[in-house]
């Protein structure tokens, strides 16, 4: 089995190795390149690091871009994510794209306490990604992040209009994503489930694209 690995780059001129053990045979592992997209504020820097780093960070710092590595297993296969966390600010809209080269799996994310961004991800990031080749090729996992903003109705400080379960599901049909996944960073909820199903999204992709070239093959032979 793998055992979880984080590798942080903290900036570019530090590199901080949370852990030495590294998988003894490398050459099994399959490395997908995850881009994290949305609004800023939405959790997107959140989410990573307390996956990566059981580190829920109590203060909102906006991120430029950042890189990680994570090694995990996914039903039997062993997997080094690349996870690039970008920024969702218009200042960045220029600088943003120049991470989605190669990318395998787009996390495109919103919160259920913000209207905006769960608007905003037909208005702005859709078009953005398929202009960058996404959909085409890369895979698309629509998050919706902050979900104990949501449960914490009761008791807790109310959410005005948050977006439910049943939206984010027709969101996600609407711009056709390959997944959907709710999430917590602060509760660190789900979010085993948001990095699975990216995995899983992408190994799915390369089965139905042998599929696609085995067809294509008969057909030319025929």
């Amino acid at each position: 089995s793998i055992a979880r690995i984080s590798i942080l780059n903290a900036d570019k001129n530090t590199f901080e190795c949370i852990s030495t053990l590294v998988p003894q045979n490398m050459s099994n592992i399959t490395t997908i390149k995850l881009v994290l997209v949305g609004d800023g504020t939405v959790g997107k820097t959140s989410m990573v690091l307390v996956y990566t780093l059981n580190t829920f960070p109590e203060e909102y710092a906006p991120t430029v871009a950042d890189d990680s590595s994570h090694y995990i297993s996914v039903d039997g296969k062993a997997v080094r994510l690349s996870i690039y966390d970008t920024a969702g600010q218009e200042s960045y809209d220029r600088l943003r794209p120049l991470g989605y080269k190669d990318t395998n799996v787009f996390l495109l994310c919103y919160s259920v306490d913000n209207r905006d961004s769960y608007q905003n991800v037909k208005a702005k990031w859709v078009p953005e990604l398929r202009h960058f080749g996404g959909f085409s090729h890369s895979r698309v996992v629509l998050v919706a992040t902050k979900t104990d903003t949501r449960d914490d109705q009761v008791g807790g400080e109310a959410v005005k209009d948050p977006i439910s379960t049943a939206e984010g599901k027709q969101l996600a049909k609407e711009i056709n994503a390959d997944r959907f996944v709710e999430c917590s960073a602060k509760k660190s909820k789900n979010l085993d489930a948001v990095f699975t199903e990216a995995v899983r999204a992408h190994f799915h992709a390369l089965q139905d694209d042998g599929k696609k070239k085995k067809k294509q093959l008969s057909c030319g032979l025929l």
